[in-house]
């Protein structure tokens, strides 16, 4: 069986304007930069999603369009769904999220916030019997995880890391 692949994608650096309330925070100038860079590296590598979950959140649907723009051409197929449980969303909900993946799938991307990100990276790719804390991701932060089997059976411990890098990598 080929192995299944999870992109994990923190949203790209946000603006903090005031009287916004956090879900629609807009992203930065940076953001606006590093944003691009991530679908440029997902292009490269060969990591082109099947299907994407993204928070519902503006700094993270805008992340999204930017990574999208410089990851795909208008014509390629790829399923996106703006889920509402993924904006502020713990390790737990977002694996959840995960294990709803059509069969099908073979390489899927979540666009969510920290801590969850993290710490969904972290719980996935520690070892069986042992914690292994929290993977700093900063904003546009990419963790790329392979895993065996199917993603409804995805659980802590069942992943490998095959790849992380920052804005600064790209």
């Amino acid at each position: 069986m080929t192995d299944k692949i999870l992109v994990l994608l923190r949203h790209a650096k946000s603006d903090w304007p005031d009287d916004v309330p956090d879900h629609d925070r807009p992203l930065a100038k940076r953001g606006k930069r590093d944003a691009p860079s991530a679908g440029r590296w997902l292009r490269a590598n060969g990591y082109l999603p099947d299907d994407v979950i993204c928070s519902t959140a503006r700094r993270t649907r805008e992340t999204w369009a930017l990574v999208e723009a410089s990851l795909f051409a208008p014509s390629d197929p790829v399923t996106v769904r703006f889920e509402p449980r993924a904006y502020a969303a713990s390790a737990s909900t977002l694996l959840y999220l995960a294990g709803e993946l059509p069969p099908g799938t073979q390489t899927a991307l979540i666009i969510a916030h920290n801590p969850g990100i993290s710490e969904l990276a972290a719980a996935l790719t520690a070892e069986e019997g042992t914690t292994r804390g929290q993977i700093g991701f900063p904003t546009t932060g990419l963790g790329v995880l392979t895993f065996a089997g199917r993603w409804a059976d995805l659980a802590p411990g069942a992943a490998r890391l095959a790849a992380f890098v920052t804005p600064a990598d790209m």
